[in-house]
């Protein structure tokens, strides 16, 4: 296994590629650990704002809070060769959704990626078509108040469905908004366990 690889799997992701990319991003910047893409918070209106604007979900995506977490998971899992609904995934965004991951270099500074769906996708798309990536919640704690829910969502990810066992694990904090007629993702803020934070047994129930 490569320096790359054993460094990913301390980060965080909803999926491999994004650790790679903040890998890499990261190790070869002196600036602050917060990039430029279109993520950025420019007061002008990002190219996936302007995309996500105008798509409609399927009903069954967006009906209950376990449908969309279960969309998210589902929408980014699948074989080598597989390509993913990139469409059916940006109609869960509420547009100016963010995805931020969260890791730690080896000398201990905490980096992080802050992207809009556009980032994530262009980030993302190819790499999981070529090594395959599955991604399955394994426990769930929710808070809801009025139209807003904090899902804290303990996750597994594999290269194949069928792996014994998982190269990484680690927490997917989602925000979610009803706006009245069906549920939209705000923000998905993620990190991997890594040994100097491993996932704790209250969150694995």
């Amino acid at each position: 296994m490569n320096r790359t690889h054993q460094f990913a799997q301390g980060l965080a992701s909803v999926t491999v590629v994004v650790i790679l990319w903040l890998i890499n991003c990261h190790a070869q910047s002196t600036t602050k650990p917060v990039s430029k893409d279109t993520g950025s918070t420019s007061a002008t209106v990002p190219q996936s704002t302007e995309k996500t604007a105008g798509l409609t979900a399927y009903p069954a995506d967006v009906a209950s809070v376990d449908a969309i977490i279960r969309r998210i998971y589902d929408g980014i899992s699948g074989p080598a060769g597989k390509k993913r609904d990139w469409e059916r995934e940006r109609a869960l965004y509420l547009p100016g959704a963010r995805l931020i991951a969260v890791g730690k270099r080896r000398t201990g500074e905490v980096v992080n990626r802050v992207m809009e769906i556009e980032g994530y996708i262009s980030a993302n798309s190819e790499a999981m078509e070529k090594e395959g990536f599955f991604e399955t919640e394994i426990a769930r704690r929710t808070e809801e108040f009025g139209n807003i829910v904090h899902v804290w969502s303990t996750y597994e990810a594999r290269h194949k469905a069928d792996d014994s066992k998982p190269f990484m694990r680690g927490i997917n904090s989602i925000q979610l908004i009803n706006d009245g007629k069906r549920w939209w993702v705000i923000t998905i803020m993620w990190q991997a366990e890594n040994p100097d934070s491993p996932l704790p047994e209250k969150y694995l129930k």
